[in-house]
């Protein structure tokens, strides 16, 4: 046999064994899709306590994702949120009201956003939870510290719905609180999220 034809043949097959290659790579990669930014919300409730909370109120803060990504094949995910962005929307005060909740949450006594401009959420693992559910685990930046956190999603029509609960205090933050305590701020509070992909 002809040692140019021996040579060509092999070098086809191993141009074929690299597009294929390439090809299921691109395929993989195909898997991980951008948060809908536009369409993705976050809420974080915050809810009073003390012997005075009668005086308080709750607070219902928007935090809108700046970026993040999702990974359907290898089940990961990663949002990011500017914490100068989070915005104080309690339906039930004077707009005076919310503005001072606002000045204190973004302030250096609880959120020091100036110093720590970004909360970011990575996963680790997701163990499956039933059709369409999962229990996500992973680290989430807050306030300047990490620490692990979990997450109870569920995919509906399109959409990851879930929630989270975290204790300010485990991210260096000390819950506001007036009048010595009598009204104060829980330390856990609750995150909502409704996340969408893009197309």
């Amino acid at each position: 046999m002809n040692p140019k034809h021996r040579f060509g043949t092999g070098s086809k097959r191993a141009l074929a064994l690299c597009a294929a290659s390439l090809a299921l790579a691109a395929a993989a990669g195909a898997q991980q899709r951008a948060i809908d930014t536009e369409k993705s919300a976050m809420t974080v409730r915050a809810y009073k306590a003390g012997v005075f909370s009668a005086l308080g109120h709750d607070h219902e803060i928007a935090a809108p994702v700046a970026s993040g990504t999702v990974d359907t094949a290898a089940r990961t995910v990663e949002i990011r949120v500017k914490a100068g962005a989070l915005k104080v929307r309690d339906p039930n005060v004077s707009d005076k009201d919310r503005a001072e909740v606002q000045s204190t949450m973004l302030g250096a006594d609880v959120l020091d956003a100036a110093s720590h401009p970004e909360i970011v959420f990575r996963s680790t693992t997701a163990t499956p939870g039933g059709a369409g559910s999962w229990t996500v685990n992973g680290n989430l930046t807050l306030h300047g510290q990490t620490r692990p956190v979990t997450v109870v999603v569920k995919e509906t029509g399109g959409h990851y719905v879930g929630t989270s609960r975290l204790k300010q205090t485990e991210f260096g933050i000390t819950p506001v609180k007036v009048a010595g305590g009598a009204i104060r701020v829980k330390d856990e509070i609750l995150i909502e999220f409704d996340i969408q992909l893009a197309h």
